[in-house]
Parts: C-alpha cells; sequence; structure tokens
C-alpha cells in the first residue's frame, strides 16, 4: 500500500471538520486532529469539537483524549498523531489529518526530534542569573546581536526559549525556523490541502460561530471548568474563547466586552494561520467562496486527489 496521508487544513471556521469527512469517507480514510484545544476533554464547546454525529460518520483520533489539568505539548501530540496514522495505515486506510494548529501540523510533515532537551549548562545559569540581575530584556538583547532572525521569532519576555537560542548560537547551531528550514518526514507522503474563503464571508463565519458558541453555553462550561480547579494559568485555559471568558468572570470586563474580544481574537488568529500555511509550497488551495455550494467544492478536491 502506497503510504500517503491527505492533509485538510486552514483558518479556524473555514469549515475543515465538513471536508475532512467528507474526504476521508471518499477516500477510504479515518481523521486524526491537528487542532490543539479538540483534544482536551471537557472543553466541547469553545474548541468547535465535532459532534457525536460527526464522529460517527468516521473515525477521529486525538479529539477528547487528553485531561485539561494535565500539561500538553506539541512533542507528545508527534508522539500520539504519529502512533494514530500507523494504525490507520495497519487498517490498509488513508489517515486525514484535519486542524489548524500549524505547529503541530509542522511536527508531522518534518522531521522535528524532541527527544534530546539541551544539556544542563554553565552559560545557561549565568543568563538565567544575568535575566534575574539586570532584566529579561539584556538578555534579549544579547539574542539580537547574534542571531537577529531567531529573536524576531521569540517573544523578549519568552526567556527559556530566548535562552536556548542563545545556547544554540552559541555552540554554532542556530535554533531552527519550522516554517522554512526543517527536513519532510520521509515515513509517508503527504498531499496538502489548504482551505480559505473570502475574507468577509470568513470573518462573518467567525461571528457568527463565536454567537453559536455562547448560545450553546460556552459561558457554563468554562465556569465547569473552573470549578474542576483549572484556572488562567492552565495551558488548556489559554485557548481563545477561554481566555476571554476567564477575564468577564474575573470582573475585567463585562460579557459583552468578553464576546466581542473572542471575536477578535479570532480573526486575527484565522489571518496568523493564513500566513502559516501559505509558506507550504506544495499545498493545493481551494477558495470555497468561489463555489455555489460545498458540493462542487468536493467534487474539484476528490478529481485534484485523484490525479
Amino acid at each position: 500500500m502506497d503510504r500517503e496521508i491527505i492533509v485538510v487544513c486552514g483558518p479556524t471556521a473555514v469549515g475543515k471538520t465538513k471536508y475532512a469527512i467528507e474526504t476521508a469517507l471518499e477516500v477510504g480514510g479515518e481523521v486524526v486532529s491537528c487542532d490543539s484545544m479538540q483534544l482536551y476533554k471537557f472543553m466541547d464547546i469553545g474548541s468547535a469539537k465535532p459532534t457525536a454525529e460527526e464522529q460517527a460518520q468516521v473515525k477521529h483520533y486525538l479529539v477528547d483524549e487528553i485531561d485539561p489539568r494535565d500539561s500538553f505539548s506539541v512533542a507528545k501530540y508527534q508522539k500520539m498523531a504519529k502512533a494514530a496514522i500507523e494504525d490507520i495505515f495497519s487498517k490498509e486506510k488513508i489517515p486525514v489529518i484535519a486542524g489548524g494548529t500549524g505547529l503541530y501540523l509542522n511536527s508531522l510533515l518534518y522531521d522535528m526530534d524532541f527527544s534530546a532537551p539541551p544539556k544542563e549548562s554553565e552559560y545557561r545559569d549565568a543568563l538565567y542569573a544575568e535575566a534575574e540581575k539586570k532584566g529579561v530584556q539584556v538578555v534579549y538583547d544579547r539574542l539580537v546581536s547574534v542571531d537577529p532572525a531567531a529573536a524576531e521569532r521569540i517573544h523578549p519576555n519568552n526567556l527559556k526559549k530566548v535562552i536556548r537560542a542563545l545556547e544554540a548560537a552559541e555552540s554554532g547551531d542556530k535554533v531552527k525556523n519550522f516554517a522554512t528550514d526543517l527536513q519532510p518526514c520521509k515515513d509517508y507522503k503527504v498531499k496538502l490541502i489548504g482551505l480559505t474563503r473570502d475574507r468577509a464571508e470568513l470573518y462573518d463565519r467567525i461571528n457568527r460561530r463565536v454567537d453559536i458558541l455562547i448560545e450553546n453555553g460556552l459561558l457554563e462550561e468554562v465556569r465547569g471548568l473552573l470549578d474542576m480547579g483549572l484556572s488562567e494559568g492552565d495551558i488548556s485555559m489559554k485557548g481563545i474563547g477561554y481566555k476571554e471568558i476567564i477575564g468577564y468572570y474575573n470582573g475585567e470586563y463585562d460579557l459583552e466586552t468578553a464576546v466581542n474580544l473572542v471575536k477578535k481574537n479570532t480573526r486575527r488568529y484565522a489571518k496568523r494561520q493564513l500566513t502559516w500555511f501559505r509558506r507550504y509550497k506544495d499545498m493545493k488551495w481551494f477558495d470555497i467562496s468561489t463555489y455555489e455550494n460545498d458540493e462542487e467544492c468536493l467534487e474539484d478536491i476528490f478529481s485534484w486527489l485523484k490525479k
């Protein structure tokens, strides 16, 4: 069997869930989620998780699997997703990767080895001491001078990443840019499908979806998570739709402001997603807005897959 995976990606609210399911049904595949929020249990509404009915149409992996109180990382995602891909291959089916988390997708498309963390070093200890004594900005400025490309990608306040980049520069091995410098994974072939829509239409879909999330009980979902002991400090609660509602519950602003923040932050996220996915040179883009309906677009996608 030809080991090939199909990736269906695009910005939030573009319609990836439906298109991934229809693609999987067409090619005889199963879906592996590539979404940093949908893998958490108890977070069904804010993550726009595939419904029970949608998941009944085709088997989904990495949906509803992780307790939001547990730590999670791209390294863990890569391990679980690759295991799922191999499981699907073992059934002689085709893995359909669906989602919009760019770094998670990179972990499947490129050789990214997370197994060997940097060694403890006197240099690292000295940098932490310098940050504590003189401030984080001083250490960041050092990175700007030795590896400006890495400094552009790393937030000045992310001291851990700043120091890792400085260590790499010190050893003559600058931190790789996941978007441009990595070697493609050779475990399987990849067909990349990018979904997009007219910007005004996409933003309208985002705004309407946020209203639906509120109607469907997003506030109650967040309250339940807080009652479980989760807080804004948990990685799972930093997702768009959760952090803004927590701010509302903390009395930082009223509900209308919270909802508008969710919409604004989601639109900004969609823009960043499109920027990320457009870096993939082999992506075949389908602008759903140019079709009369989903069925016509899907027909074109299926025709392209058969080439």
